[in-house]
């Protein structure tokens, strides 16, 4: 895997292990266990070292929420907030006897009430989901008016803010009118490390931290070292001064939380190292899975562990529960960690009970069999397309392609100015890269930087990967069981283009990496959108690694009322899916859905791939729509031909099959070296279509051949045997675009480029 340079495996398996850190963190904030040995080695661990949890858990809702969201994806970041809310509202019915039994409730006011659901939450540690969806609003909010560096500015002002309502609260205190700011601030909420003043920062911490291009991990681990001692004594100053009023915001503590958490990307991000690591993959899949839902568990539940270790404990009389605070800890984290794994394990069981029996028996045995000496005999070597070689020899050639690599550069540019940073180009090379070259358009993109293609079918993939290309590749078709073992071979990405489908890869027996297609209304592959639980079952089949969920907009090329209309509930369906599958603990390593006309007409709609297809090669559909971005694009293709004999064709005489057209006068004739077989269209034939000569335009007469095509040369000047015809793109003064030719041919330009013959050399001039 490591030699085609596929990044895609990003896993973060490090963030998912650390949230069980994080979670161990929280506990010991509440339980404060060092007490019975020292002071200041529990202030440490309970008020300086654990305070890196929260920000932790804030951090990787910015990465995965914020990041090329939260400034264009409106549904996705308000499904996010729901889910929070549900969870936060689990949360508020499941200590509201706890807070009427010890009392919290008694006397409360309507503005009691709202401090406690908008900010404090309604028990002690159920602030953060409060403050979880108030910053990812407001960063939203601060996403939809300034800039990325604009919005890390005012974040750490508000931070700043909040840090002299918090440990810096004495120096406030002593300027008279910013204690009674402070003042005002707490008759409304408590605390400030709210949803206002500490969220935002490390959201967008989060969020800059998976873009950040520092990689050094000499550095990061200096970093890292150097600002927490540095924190460290900030916080036994502060302390030592009696300035806290609380000590959740260090000034320090976002730099601390930067380096680590750039240290836990570099750890568990990036590419699969060894073959035989990827095979333990589903069993990693699974308890990484148990890892997200029981860190989560562990921070809403173990408040209630300790109300029930303290009630047994006074019950039990065995006081060693409560009264020794490293006893206490233990029991408490270990007993909150069995409960929510217990109950991790119960709703994964439930889930897979409704269709487990749909599963069927492994016939990876008969898959082994020969797999080595049928994975390149199932390709079939004999269609692979060989690239051409460099230099002119081409202008002594039949007939040829000429690809303009800076207008392709000019492309790739545009279109990735129109998405967010976050979003990357998965450029759609199949079909030869529409006529192109898939290997030289592959080529060139790798050189800017692309890292990521998409193919109709496994062979195509095959085919770039003998060629060099690395990066992911992505199979958005149908590969028969037979050729598995060429997915497996060549590192490719298969969709999964239904239940059925997912069960046939994953009795391969061998680890494979696939991309879930989802219906949302096109009804041509993939899972509907409405089978959730189908989609979450192939999450846990043992040897399918999910790197992605994608889905295809089919009127994104409408602007119509009806056609934005049901792209809007395409997109909705599908990001109602991606929530629910998140909120089951299952995760969505990347998401993808739009192409060309979804990035030109709904850019709002980008996930973490674009899988642009026509407009990278400067062109569209259609004339018209191809009109309405003639100033953003550039196109690639030109095609050309030779001039193979001129001569005379008389008054009364016919030319071509058929007969078909006859002289009326006296003319001079040409004879192209290009037909049909090239994939000039035949329906060019007898006028409708034309060529370009010595900056003339030359009608087609008779029938399109096979291999030859003759025009009207008449009116041109010198025409002689060797000359250039330009069948599509600029001669002169004139152009034939490839949008006129599908206009003629009664078409659309996707069909005139992907038709384009093999024998047609492909030259990058």
């Amino acid at each position: 895997m490591e030699k085609y340079g596929i990044k895609r495996k990003k896993r973060y398996d490090s963030l998912d292990w650390f949230r069980l850190v994080a979670a161990a963190l929280v506990v010991a904030i509440h339980t404060s266990p060092l007490t019975d040995f020292s002071e200041d080695a529990d202030f440490f661990l309970a008020r300086v070292l654990a305070r890196i949890a929260v920000p932790f858990f804030f951090m990787v809702t910015g990465q995965f929420v914020a990041a090329g969201q939260l400034d264009t994806g409106k549904r996705r970041v308000f499904q996010y907030v729901k889910k929070i809310a549900a969870l936060y509202g689990i949360s508020v019915l499941l200590y509201l006897p706890v807070g009427i039994y010890a009392g919290h409730y008694q006397e409360v006011s309507a503005a009691d009430v709202f401090r406690m659901l908008v900010f404090d939450g309604t028990f002690y540690h159920l602030w953060y989901f409060p403050a979880c969806m108030a910053g990812v609003l407001l960063v939203y909010g601060m996403g939809k008016c300034l800039k990325e560096k604009q919005m890390l500015i005012l974040a750490a002002v508000l931070y700043g803010i909040g840090l002299f309502g918090d440990s810096y609260y004495g120096l406030a205190q002593q300027v008279p009118v910013a204690a009674g700011f402070y003042e005002a601030c707490f008759s409304v909420f408590s605390y400030t490390r709210n949803g206002i003043f500490m969220a935002p920062l490390f959201l967008l911490l989060g969020a800059q931290a998976g873009k950040s291009k520092l990689k050094d991990t000499r550095i990061l681990w200096a970093g890292l070292c150097i600002s927490f001692v540095a924190m460290s004594e900030e916080a036994f100053l502060l302390r030592y001064f009696e300035l806290q009023r609380h000590d959740s915001m260090y000034a320090l503590l976002p730099v601390v939380m930067f380096f680590l958490y750039k240290i836990l990307l570099e750890m568990g991000c990036g590419i699969q190292k060894d073959i035989s690591t990827v095979r333990k993959e589903p069993g990693r899949k699974r308890m990484l899975s148990y890892a997200v839902t029981v860190s989560t568990w562990i921070y809403v539940l173990h408040p209630a562990v300790i109300v029930v270790v303290r009630g047994a404990a006074k019950v039990l009389k065995l006081e060693v529960l409560t009264d020794h605070s490293m006893v206490h800890y233990i029991v408490v984290l270990l007993l909150s960690a069995a409960v929510s794994f217990l109950f991790a394990v119960i709703l994964k069981h439930c889930r897979r009970g409704r269709i487990g029996s749909q599963r069927t028996g492994s016939r990876a045995d008969g898959f082994r069999q020969a797999r080595d000496r049928r994975q390149d005999k199932a390709l079939g070597e004999s269609g692979m397309v060989q690239e051409p070689a460099a230099g002119t020899g081409y202008r002594c050639g039949r007939a040829w392609l000429e690809l303009d690599r800076s207008a392709l550069y000019h492309n790739v540019v545009a279109l990735r100015e129109r998405l967010p940073d976050s979003c990357r180009l998965m450029p759609a090379v199949k079909a030869d890269a529409y006529g192109h070259s898939a290997v030289l358009v592959a080529k060139i993109l790798q050189d800017a930087g692309v890292d990521a293609f998409c193919v109709a079918c496994a062979k195509e993939g095959v085919q770039l990967r003998k060629k060099g290309i690395q990066g992911m590749i992505l199979v958005l078709g149908y590969t028969h069981p037979q050729q598995f073992a060429l997915l497996e071979k060549y590192c490719l990405t298969q969709t999964v283009v239904d239940h059925a489908y997912a069960i046939q890869l994953d009795a391969y027996g061998r680890t494979l990496h696939v991309h879930i297609g989802i219906d949302t209304g096109m009804h041509r592959l993939g899972v509907r959108s409405d089978r959730l639980e189908q989609v979450a079952d192939i999450y846990e089949m043992e040897h399918l690694a999910v790197d992605g969920l994608y889905t295809h907009l089919c009127v994104s090329d409408s602007m119509t009322a009806d056609g934005r209309s049901y792209t809007d509930a395409q997109a909705q369906a599908f990001y109602r899916l991606v929530a629910q599958l998140e909120q089951r603990g299952y995760p969505c390593p990347c998401i993808h859905m739009q192409a060309s006309y979804g990035v030109l007409n709904y850019p709002e709609l980008a996930g973490d791939y674009a899988r642009v297809g026509i407009a990278l090669y400067g062109v569209l559909s259609t004339s018209e729509d191809t009109a309405g971005w003639q100033n953003l694009l550039q196109p690639v293709l030109s095609m050309k031909a030779r001039v193979a004999t001129v001569k005379m064709l008389y008054r009364g005489e016919s030319a071509g099959y058929g007969i078909r057209f006859t002289a009326k006068q006296d003319m001079k004739i040409a004879t192209l070296t290009v037909g049909y077989a090239d994939g000039l269209p035949r329906t060019l034939s007898e006028g409708v279509g034309s060529v370009l000569i010595h900056g003339y335009r030359a009608p087609v007469i008779g029938r399109v051949c096979m291999d030859q095509t003759t025009v009207d040369v008449s009116g041109i000047p010198h025409v002689q045997a060797g000359d250039e015809a330009v069948l599509i793109g600029r001669c002169g003064e004139l152009e034939i675009s490839v949008c006129d030719l599908a206009a003629q041919a009664g078409t659309i330009t996707n069909e005139i480029l992907s038709r384009m013959g093999a024998r047609l050399e492909r030259v990058v001039v």
